[in-house]
């Protein structure tokens, strides 16, 4: 049997995930996290270590992978992986267009009307209006105000409150760990002290975030005059139950998860890689609402409003800085060569 490879790229690094071209859609023969080289290490770089990592599977398999797919967030991503691959082939797919493609092959993506993707990561939250119909993206904005690098600032920064020091690694482990446990109890390795956080802890630490972040949707659709018939919660920092539960309260809105919305991506590209294996490259399409087409909300924005929220991410930002400055990078990862692969990357677009 052949296979197919998708791969997400990310700030933080990337995901690969390995199938069968005929079962995209069932548990993954293999797949792997691969982090950005601590001291400077590139996107591009994590991703070709991914895709080596997943050929080195499927060798021992003695199966043959016959389609390769790679979403980025940007054009300068695109352009990086592009040019990191040379006259090889793959496919470069933008992210949201992945997104979009899995949700509908769940069956969670509504019909009609738009979908607010809601994209928290490592690095920031992206956000994408998408139109159901017609697959235009309506509108996209990104903020680092809010982001898992700054969730986990702030979790060691409570850590060290109560006596304990972790490195990075270990501390983004233990916030992990609170989207599935509501109490940890957390040891110093080196000096054996010990200090309990729980779910709750954690909540109220990022409560001023994910306000920030309802405030930059609510904007996002005053601005496009469009209501959205639902919200995706993608990203790994939407594994936390606490932070689903804040924005269902904040929102109102119908909120739509993957039990691995950190996957979302990566399993959209393995379903275009088996689809269009040939592709060069799969590009959202960007529509400017014409004016009338939509009904524009009854009112601007206010400016009540707009003062609230630069208030917020101006006190939320000098607190993550602060807390990231404690930070040490604990991260630790192998370099490897990028291999051969096919690949074709997207022309560079704005």
């Amino acid at each position: 049997m052949v296979l197919v490879l998708g791969v997400s790229a990310g700030a933080a690094g990337a995901r690969a995930m390995l199938t069968h071209s005929d079962q995209p859609h069932l548990p993954p023969i293999d797949r792997c996290k691969v982090l950005r080289r601590a001291g400077g290490g590139s996107m591009e770089e994590a991703v070709f270590e991914a895709i080596r990592l997943m050929r080195k599977s499927a060798a021992k398999r003695d199966e043959f992978i016959t389609g390769i797919a790679v979403t980025t967030r940007c054009s300068n991503h695109a352009e990086s992986v592009r040019t990191a691959a040379g006259r090889n082939r793959l496919t470069v797919i933008d992210e949201p267009v992945a997104q979009l493609r899995y949700l509908r092959f769940t069956g969670r993506l509504p019909t009609e009307g738009s979908i607010l993707l809601y994209d928290l990561g490592a690095s920031g939250l992206t956000l994408t209006q998408i139109d159901c119909r017609t697959d235009a993206v309506l509108a996209t904005k990104r903020s680092t105000v809010v982001g898992g690098d700054g969730h986990d600032a702030l979790l060691r920064w409570l850590l060290t409150r109560g006596g304990v020091t972790l490195d990075l690694a270990n501390t983004r482990r233990q916030k992990e760990a609170l989207a599935s446990e509501r109490v940890l109890a957390v040891c110093d390795p080196i000096t054996g002290q010990r200090t309990v956080v729980t779910r709750s802890d954690f909540a109220e630490l990022v409560e001023a975030g994910i306000h920030h972040s309802a405030s930059f949707v609510r904007h996002m659709i005053d601005e496009t005059g469009v209501q959205p018939t639902g919200m995706a919660l993608l990203g790994g920092c939407t594994r936390n139950k606490s932070i689903r539960d804040e924005l269902k309260q904040q929102l109102g809105m119908q909120l739509i998860y993957d039990p691995e919305p950190e996957f979302v991506s990566t399993r959209g590209a393995v379903l275009l890689a088996a689809e269009r294996p040939s592709a060069r490259s799969i590009r959202s399409v960007h529509l400017t609402p014409h004016s009338g087409a939509h009904e524009a909300p009854s009112s601007p924005v206010s400016r009540r409003k707009l003062v609230a929220a630069v208030a917020v991410t101006a006190t939320l930002g000098g607190t993550i800085v602060g807390a990231l400055a404690m930070n040490r990078d604990g991260g630790d990862h192998t370099d490897g060569k990028p291999p051969t692969v096919e690949v074709v990357g997207p022309p560079k677009h704005g």
